[in-house]
């Protein structure tokens, strides 16, 4: 990559400390060497970070900022001089633990005031790290088999998280083709991964502490027909890296300027329930035949749940185990492909399945010790 406004030369990363974000830090380090600044932009730096930062010092200028996504002064310093910005930050909420006004403050505010200091820093480029959510399931669970970016769905969405990414995702096409103050313009598109599992997941380790206090076996929480394709966390960030590549391609250019793409990758479809199992039966882990209750109770229940809280909320703050919505989302099945971003950046997952499954089956195996004296201190 060269030229002084290649996305190669300086790149800002937000939501670095999360576990997408991450990874695309990694991915950025270890993958383009012609990377001459990274940039790391997060509220709270975590010292996982920060260590990963540290490594790459050496090879690569990299430069730590912390603040708030929603502070515009802080933003546009830290815009100043980028080529490139990959906005991976976000809050993700599928049960409601957080308000509607932070989710729709940091996920939709906070990008508006992103592409603002894009726009007045000459950023010629900007990648968004959305999500599936935003395409479905909708509210009635209608499936989709091997959907494509083309394919009709009516996606009426069901939750604050999803409903945030989906605007904030249209401010960001929105805002392709607009004029830099150089003159020139800003190139954006937006990438949509499917359920994402891996090393330090967050959400594979909640499954996992249930997994040990239900004697290492997962619960079952959706059915086994409810087929979906998660994609390895490491996969999603290599997407990253190519599609920054072929943003500055004048071929590249006119396939990826304006357009979102499904990241998917070779992992079997497999129910949400079934991949934790995959993932963890070498380890000795298990997993339920069948759903707690059927289907249709266990909607009775999440909508007693959901009374209860609506009522109680100006006197406490109850949140449900789960959801209506989240019921749909783990049972619905939805699998899309990843033609599109094959076909446009030549994408092709960096990592198989049998690798994806190791390295995650591998890190589990690390943390299981340490779970289980902690489950152990908490009883």
């Amino acid at each position: 990559m060269t030229g002084a406004r290649s996305p190669g030369v300086s790149c800002l990363v937000t939501g670095p400390a999360a576990f997408v974000g991450h990874r695309i830090v990694q991915m950025l380090l270890e993958e383009e060497p012609e990377l001459e600044e990274l940039r790391v932009m997060d509220k709270n730096l975590s010292e996982d970070l920060l260590r990963t930062c540290q490594r790459s010092q050496e090879k690569t200028a990299v430069k730590t900022l912390q603040g708030d996504i929603r502070d515009a002064d802080f933003l546009h310093r830290s815009c100043r001089g980028v080529g490139l910005v990959i906005h991976a930050a976000a809050v993700i909420d599928t049960v409601g633990k957080v308000s509607k006004d932070l989710v729709m403050s940091v996920n939709v505010t906070g990008t508006e005031q992103l592409l603002k200091a894009c726009l007045q820093n000459n950023v010629q480029y900007f990648i968004y790290t959305s999500t599936i959510d935003v395409f479905g399931p909708n509210t009635r669970g209608d499936p989709i088999v091997n959907g494509t970016e083309e394919t009709v769905y009516d996606s009426k969405l069901g939750f604050c998280y999803a409903e945030s990414k989906s605007l904030a995702e249209k401010k960001v096409l929105k805002a392709n083709g607009q004029e830099l103050q150089d003159g020139g313009t800003l190139m954006t598109c937006s990438l949509r991964p499917t359920y994402v599992y891996g090393e330090g997941s967050q959400f594979l380790q909640i499954h996992l502490d249930q997994a040990l206090l239900n004697g290492d076996v997962f619960h079952r929480v959706s059915k086994k027909e409810a087929l979906v394709n998660p994609v390895y966390v490491g996969n999603i960030a290599w997407a990253h890296l190519l599609v920054a590549r072929a943003m500055k391609d004048p071929e590249g250019t006119k396939k990826i300027a304006g357009n979102f793409y499904f990241i998917t990758d070779d992992t079997p479809h497999m129910s949400y329930s079934d991949l934790n199992h995959a993932l963890g039966k070498e380890l000795g882990l298990g997993v339920e035949s069948r759903l707690a209750m059927p289907l249709p109770i266990l909607y009775i229940v999440a909508s007693l749940m959901e009374m209860v809280s609506f009522v109680l909320r100006p006197f406490v703050r109850f949140v449900p185990p789960f959801t209506r919505h989240l019921l749909t989302l783990l049972n619905t099945p939805f699998t899309v492909t990843y033609r599109k971003l094959q076909s446009d950046t030549g994408y092709k997952p960096r990592y198989s399945w049998e690798e994806a499954r190791r390295m995650t089956s591998d890190w589990m195996a690390s943390v299981i010790p340490q779970r289980r004296e902690r489950l152990r201190e908490t009883k």
